[in-house]
């Protein structure tokens, strides 16, 4: 697998102008890797936005390379950087602590009578969102890192991370009106719990609209 940035050129006006709902960043994505293109065939590639020292940047994670040049095509020129992601992988073990950034899409999903499918909610408070995560990490691999509360009248712990940015992107759709998603990114401290389901979750990953910037987590070991 290959893990993969550019810094997108948001001071150049004219030759980002289309990048105005998610759908358009998912579109750079997908014709970033033009023979898949051709042969009809898509890959699930995860990607996200992140905003670093007032620079923003597309990361993307893939089975294959993308093509340099257009991973660029709204992007800086030479800030392109793509890195094999499977030696890192092969080196995750039971018990690392690791920094992990995550851009997802919390929600849940209410049944409804007769339907075989219920119908999908974002949740909408930072609670909410923050107890979204504590709720997969067990299941996805993971144990997020507790930290004791200073000040607090007896001893207690809490789970050390926090909700960095939320914001609601819109989604523009073939037919009808364009949606907004919640968008949360959340960093902070987690404990590899299960190796592979933890590769899975870096891999395939967390929560829902991963083809439009949601789901992907990285991490960084501890030192």
């Amino acid at each position: 697998m290959y893990l993969s940035r550019v810094e997108i050129d948001v001071n150049n006006r004219r030759k980002t102008k289309d990048l105005t709902h998610l759908g358009a960043y998912h579109n750079w994505v997908e014709q970033s890797f033009p023979a898949e293109v051709a042969a009809g065939v898509r890959q699930r590639h995860l990607w996200r936005i992140d905003t670093l020292a007032h620079k923003q940047y597309l990361l993307v994670l893939s089975e294959e390379q993308p093509d340099r040049g257009r991973l660029e095509r709204y992007g800086v020129p030479g800030t392109t950087m793509v890195k094999s992601y499977d030696h890192f992988l092969a080196g995750i073990q039971v018990g690392q602590i690791m920094q992990f950034r995550l851009t997802a899409n919390p929600t849940y999903t209410v049944s409804q009578p007769g339907k075989r499918q219920g119908r999908v909610y974002p949740h909408i408070t930072a609670a909410q969102q923050e107890q979204w995560l504590m709720a997969r990490a067990e299941q996805s691999g993971f144990q997020l890192v507790k930290q004791q509360v200073v000040g607090a009248a007896q001893p207690t712990t809490t789970p050390a991370f926090d909700i960095v940015t939320r914001d609601w992107p819109v989604l523009h759709r073939k037919a009808g009106r364009g949606v907004r998603l919640s968008r949360v990114t959340f960093e902070g401290l987690l404990r590899v719990a299960n190796v592979p389901e933890f590769k899975q979750t870096l891999t395939k990953g967390l929560g829902r609209e991963k083809a439009f910037g949601m789901g992907l987590m990285t991490v960084i070991p501890e030192a």
